[in-house]
């Protein structure tokens, strides 16, 4: 495959800002069309970036396109609704995380993914950012040679800060009210007090959810919520023990999310940077302590200045081509869902 062509449906805050100027920039991608609903916000988005044709709509999207991917950075409570429409049109879709507003709404997400012979890339952009991609394959290499003994811990730090940073600065805005659009149903095992906190914490939370899973390599499930709301203590399908700390502290200015891994005689440290600053590089740390014959070292590797959303961007596009496979699909994404459940089942029963 040579350039490939994308339909955008949405551009939005995230839409612009966490997409659309990435896949413009890349040489093998080609950003065919906008779908809009407000006619003079997609006028001017697609005039800035150069993006040849504007619907109104995702049918009319559809209807007129040959496309090779779709962008659709909607809100996930609207994503039980729009995503089967998309699958429609058989072309893999790359949607924002989560996956959905409830874990019912995001079987049928998964069902209809199933059902239409292509797949649903989610957008967690922390697996795309080559930090991760780094300590990753350095944390499944470890464990396969067993140099460092055997995986004993994971900790996961996400302490709530000033996410966007400057990553809005180029938003392109009309007047323009979005039209109301009707949301998914809300979950049928929740009152609507739960349910709202249910989404609340999806929405921000998701990601050290996700990232828990990836880093582990395996299927987990939540054993304890502390009341606070601070700490999730978790236990893989293996039994490696794991916390996720949500909000020990707050920052106003610096972002300060990061996560080790912890062997027996050493681990591997990822910091992450701001989610969609224009500027930002996440750091690894990869510490080695095998024996009393051995020179202890701290090796940090010089990784290559792409921010997360670049990369995502790139390997969504990579996905199509066939080159590799998506870093986070509908399927594990339903997993995210049914981990907050738990966790906010445990909250409540405190």
């Amino acid at each position: 495959m040579g350039t490939v062509k994308i339909g955008f449906v949405g551009v939005g805050a995230m839409g612009q800002c966490a997409h659309l100027k990435n896949y413009v920039a890349l040489p093998d991608c080609e950003v065919v069309a906008i779908a809009e609903l407000r006619e003079r916000l997609a006028k001017q988005v697609a005039a800035h970036y150069n993006v040849p044709r504007v619907y109104k709509d995702h049918q009319e999207l559809l209807a007129n396109e040959q496309l090779d991917g779709i962008v659709a950075a909607q809100q996930f409570t609207q994503h039980g609704g729009i995503v089967p429409k998309l699958l429609e049109a058989k072309v893999p879709i790359f949607i924002e995380k989560p996956l959905a507003g409830s874990v019912e709404v995001g079987e049928r997400i998964v069902e209809a993914v199933r059902e239409s012979g292509t797949w649903v890339m989610v957008g967690y952009h922390k697996r795309s950012d080559p930090a991760t991609m780094y300590a990753k394959a350095e944390i499944d290499r470890l464990r396969r040679t067993g140099e460092l003994g055997e995986m004993r811990y994971v900790r996961i730090l996400m302490p709530p800060g000033p996410w966007p940073a400057n990553g809005f600065d180029d938003l392109i805005t009309t007047d323009e009210p979005l039209p109301e659009l009707k949301p998914d149903p809300p979950a049928s095992d929740m009152d609507s007090a739960t349910y709202q906190t249910y989404v609340r914490f999806v929405n921000y939370y998701c990601h050290q959810i996700n990232l828990m899973r990836h880093l582990l390599g395996e299927p987990y499930q939540v054993t304890y919520a502390d009341p606070s709301g601070v700490v999730a203590v978790v236990e893989s399908e293996s039994g490696i023990a794991g916390v996720i700390e949500m909000s020990p502290y707050t920052t106003t200015k610096d972002w300060q999310e990061s996560a080790v891994v912890c062997f027996e005689h050493g681990y591997v440290k990822l910091d992450l940077p701001h989610p969609i600053a224009h500027f930002g590089l996440g750091r690894v740390e990869v510490f080695k302590d095998p024996s009393d014959d051995i020179t202890p070292t701290r090796t940090i590797p010089v990784l290559p200045w792409i921010h997360a959303m670049r990369q995502q961007a790139m390997n969504f596009v990579g996905v199509i081509k066939g080159e590799i496979s998506p870093p986070c699909d509908a399927e594990e994404a339903l997993e995210d869902l049914k981990v907050t459940r738990q966790y906010i089942r445990l909250l409540g029963d405190q």
